[in-house]
C-alpha cells in the first residue's frame, strides 16, 4: 500500500562535515546519499580515537563557514571554495583554509575528502517540517531548518509534528511511484548540541535540545539508507510504502 504524506519542502547537502549547508532545488540521490554530501571533513591531527573528526561540537564556529562555488552539473558537485565567518574566501584545499580552522581550534587540523562521504549514522536524514516548527513554537524561536542540518525536509499533509517516527521500519518513495527513489528508514535522529547552534552567530541556546528531549526524548527526524537511486527536487510528491 502506498500512502502519499507531502511534498519535498527543502534539499541541502553538507559538503563539509560541520560547516553551514548549501541549499539546492535538485539533487542526485545516490547509494552514499546526496552527491556531494559530507565529502569533506577537518581531522584532528593529535586524535587517534575512533572518530578524529572535527565538529561544530568542539568547534561552534565551525557552522559559520560557507563552503562556495559548487557545480551543479559536475558528476560530483564538490565547493571549490570556502567563506571564512570573517569573510575571507579561500580555496578549499588551500593552507590558508585549513590554517583558519585550526587557528580557531588550537590545534592541527587536516582536511580529508572522502570518496563515500563521512556520516554519523546513515546516510541520508530525512525530517518533517511540522517537527521543526512545533519545536520553535515551543521555545519561542524561529522554527530554522537550518539547525537540524536534514537532507530532505518534508512538508505533509497532515501537519503533525514527529509523525516521521511511524516510518522507521518502512520507505518513502520520491516522485513516480514505478520510477522514483526509494530510502528506507532506519531509526529515529537522535540529536547532539548542534541543534542548540544558531546558523548564523553560532550562539548556543540549550532551549532547543531541551525541548527535543521534553517532545520527543531527543529525536527529530529519521535516517534512511537508499535502496533505489535518481534525482529528486523540491516540490516532488512524497509517498510512504506500506507492506500489506
Amino acid at each position: 500500500m502506498i500512502i502519499h504524506l507531502g511534498h519535498i519542502h527543502e534539499l541541502a547537502r553538507y559538503p563539509v562535515k560541520s560547516m553551514a549547508g548549501v541549499a539546492t532545488t535538485s539533487a542526485f540521490l545516490g547509494w552514499d546519499g546526496l552527491q556531494g554530501d559530507r565529502r569533506f571533513a577537518f581531522r584532528r591531527l593529535h586524535d587517534h580515537s575512533d572518530f578524529p573528526w572535527l565538529t561544530a561540537s568542539k568547534l561552534p564556529e565551525l557552522i559559520l563557514y560557507t563552503p562556495l562555488g559548487i557545480d551543479e552539473s559536475a558528476d560530483e558537485p564538490l565547493p571549490a571554495e570556502v567563506r571564512t565567518p570573517e569573510g575571507s574566501v579561500f580555496p578549499i584545499a588551500s593552507p590558508e583554509l585549513q590554517n583558519s580552522v585550526a587557528s580557531k581550534f588550537g590545534s592541527a587540523v587536516e582536511l580529508m575528502r572522502l570518496r563515500h562521504g563521512i556520516f554519523d549514522d546513515a546516510c541520508v536524514s530525512v525530517i518533517n517540517l511540522a517537527t521543526i516548527t512545533a519545536i520553535g513554537r515551543e521555545t519561542g524561536l524561529n522554527p530554522d531548518t537550518r539547525r537540524f542540518r536534514a537532507n530532505v525536509v518534508l512538508a505533509t499533509e497532515s501537519n503533525e509534528s514527529f509523525l516521521e517516527d511511524g516510518w522507521v521500519g518502512k520507505r518513502l518513495i520520491i516522485g513516480s511511484e514505478e520510477t522514483g527513489p526509494v530510502i528506507s528508514l532506519t531509526k529515529r535522529d537522535l540529536r547532539c548540541m548542534m541543534i542548540n547552534l544558531d546558523p548564523d552567530t553560532a550562539v548556543l541556546d540549550p532551549r532547543v535540545m531541551k525541548t527535543a528531549v521534553r517532545l520527543n526524548d531527543n529525536n527529530a527526524g529519521v535516517y534512511g539508507t537508499v535502496v533505489r537511486t535518481g534525482h529528486i527536487s523540491v516540490g516532488d510528491p512524497v509517498s510512504l510504502i506500506v507492506e500489506a
